[in-house]
């Protein structure tokens, strides 16, 4: 197989643990013979330094024109100025947007050599296997008319609009149910419809679709009580399905249950096209630099890209077999240390994944 996959490592630890997610695509794409061609494009911060926006046309051509999308992370504190007209997150939005990528697969998994590292007690998330389903192009994000000024009383407003169209929410339907079925065929669909009007209608479509799969079971959650859920009954879940902004926070949260928001990968995926690949960490500007992030969310964001993108889901079993042994062996980076264990740098973390790989 050739693949065309455009890397865009952007800002704070981004660019360290896209370089480490490649070292582990080449060494799978080589043993299987496949020809896999990395081109560096600049997206984040780093394009608003270069270009003056965050993303960039002739990147975004670039991207739609590959076979698959990497990237890091963007932002960081120096361009976090809350009055900035550019800021580093417009072009992720504008990424998603632009590859038309509506559903975000965020799976949320407990290893067991990390069961220890999670703050939550081991029969509660021992065996926890979650697939979040978050619209990623639509709500609160994207929806339209977004205002800040000033009231004639002298009062500054600011307004963001909640909006969902029914084949939004029809269309990421179908995804979970479809992902559902390949598990353990439930659905959690999760909403503020005793608040929202754009979540009854989101409700209303989801009992609708319901229908064409009869062999899924429904249910419907609200959101403060999934946040609830989500730490004391984590095991309940298997497949949850949610808008951009609940899903958002609710696959933070969940990092807790992995013992770190560097475990997490995930994939951005539309009808057709390219996806987009990254791990749910942000940039940690803090350790940027110091060669101590934790590179396994990027690493297994490599894997889905194998899977779902590249059509080559025995690759992608080998990545996700060699991060477990990796784990098993007692390696961890910094952000997974129990007392008593040594750190090791993202580079020897991927140094072992690759070992296990051989």
């Amino acid at each position: 197989m050739n693949a065309k996959i455009i890397l865009l490592p952007g800002d704070g630890i981004g660019p360290e643990v896209v370089a480490e997610a490649v070292r582990v695509l080449s060494a799978v794409a080589a043993r299987g013979g496949h020809n896999l061609k990395f081109t560096e494009r600049l997206m984040g911060g780093c394009s608003i330094d270069r270009y003056g926006v965050a993303l960039t046309d002739e990147v975004l051509a670039d991207c739609r024109s590959s076979d698959a999308v990497l990237l890091g992370a963007v932002g960081g504190p120096k361009w976090d100025d809350p009055q900035a007209k550019v800021r580093p997150e417009q072009g992720l939005l504008a990424l998603r947007k632009g590859l038309e990528v509506y559903a975000n697969l965020r799976p949320v998994k407990v290893r067991s050599p990390l069961i220890d590292v999670s703050p939550l007690k081991r029969d509660r998330i021992e065996g926890v296997d979650i697939m979040v389903v978050r619209e990623l192009t639509g709500g609160l994000y994207f929806s339209q008319p977004k205002e800040r000024g000033m009231t004639p009383e002298g009062h500054e407003r600011a307004v963001d609009t909640l909006e969902y169209y029914d084949y939004e929410v029809r269309r990421l339907a179908e995804f979970a149910f479809r992902l559902a079925g390949q598990r353990r065929r439930k659905v959690t669909s999760v909403d503020k419809a005793n608040i929202l009007e754009s979540s009854r209608l989101w409700r209303q479509v989801m009992i609708t679709m319901a229908a064409d799969y009869p062999g899924i079971t429904l249910e419907h959650m609200l959101v403060d009580t999934a946040t609830m859920r989500l730490l004391t009954a984590p095991k309940a879940l298997d497949v949850v399905v949610t808008d951009n902004m609940f899903g958002d926070i609710l696959t933070d949260e969940a990092s807790v249950l992995a013992g770190s928001m560097g475990m997490l990968p995930s994939a951005s995926l539309g009808a057709s096209g390219p996806g987009l690949y990254e791990p749910i960490h942000g940039t940690a500007p803090d350790i940027a630099g110091k060669g101590i992030a934790n590179p396994i969310g990027a690493i297994l964001s490599g894997a889905m890209l194998l899977q779902y993108s590249l059509g080559l889901p025995t690759e992608a079993a080998a990545i996700e077999r060699a991060v477990d042994r990796t784990l098993e062996k007692g390696y961890r980076t910094a952000d997974l240390l129990t007392a008593g264990e040594r750190p090791i740098s993202t580079r020897e973390m991927t140094e072992q994944v690759l070992h296990e790989l051989e």
